[in-house]
């Protein structure tokens, strides 16, 4: 595992294995606790005990690279947060879900951390669409969202090694860091077209790690390079 990997699970794994309250590591059936929105669990104390749903914004494990873990991303209309789970599930992208975890912080990100049995899907189904900003835009405001930016790459492209590759993009209104995760040892976007000066629409999750703010794009689908003006 990757030292950015490390840093993200480590502290997951810790809160899983035994350093949150007793019956939820158990599993001991307690009464849910109140189901409040994003924006108010994300406000919480650190280990707190939360209820919150929302719909997916990015799929489970689409960040393993960099996270370790197979965690996903859900929004409602007060924000966005990450969730981290350390098993798979099979939940599609726009699907309604409940989740029952902690708040804490990784790497100075907000994160619900769950187990297998915390999601529970819903039956509504809602296609959760990117929020245009500026990169001035991108911090803890959006932390947890799905945005669009649209700007020229700025810098060389940098990489991590088997977590991922770093990008910029600058709007204008100033500079982002676009961090694409691998899927298998690929990009999760074609970064061959990420050179210097191209014009490029990039939608992803606004993450934070340590004092930088990022979008963490999804797949393919979420790099378009704009077409020429005639």
């Amino acid at each position: 595992m990757s030292h950015r990997a490390l840093l993200l699970a480590f502290p997951l794994a810790a809160l899983l294995a035994g350093c949150g309250p007793d019956e939820f590591q158990k599993g001991t059936e307690l009464p849910p606790p109140e189901l409040v929105t994003i924006a108010e669990a994300r406000a919480l104390p650190a280990n707190e005990y939360t209820q919150i749903e929302g719909f997916v914004s990015v799929p489970s494990g689409t960040y393993f690279s960099a996270t370790g873990d197979f965690g996903f991303a859900i929004q409602d209309d007060t924000g966005g947060i990450y969730v981290s789970l350390l098993d798979p599930v099979n939940i599609l992208i726009g699907s309604q879900v409940r989740v029952i975890g902690q708040v804490t912080q990784v790497s100075k990100q907000t994160v619900l951390v769950t187990n297998a049995t915390g999601p529970q899907v819903l039956g509504g189904v809602k296609e959760v669409m990117p929020k245009d900003v500026t990169a001035g835009d991108v911090g803890e405001s959006t932390e947890g969202q799905l945005v669009r930016v649209k700007g020229k790459v700025s810098k060389d492209l940098v990489q991590e090694q088997f977590v991922g590759v770093r990008a910029s993009v600058d709007d204008g209104s100033g500079e982002i860091q676009i961090f694409v995760c691998l899927q298998g040892d690929k990009p999760l976007i074609d970064t061959t077209k990420l050179t210097v000066g191209a014009e490029v629409e990039i939608t992803g999750l606004v993450q934070q790690y340590f004092e930088r703010y990022e979008i963490a794009p999804r797949g393919a689908v979420d790099l378009v390079i704009p077409a020429p003006s005639p």
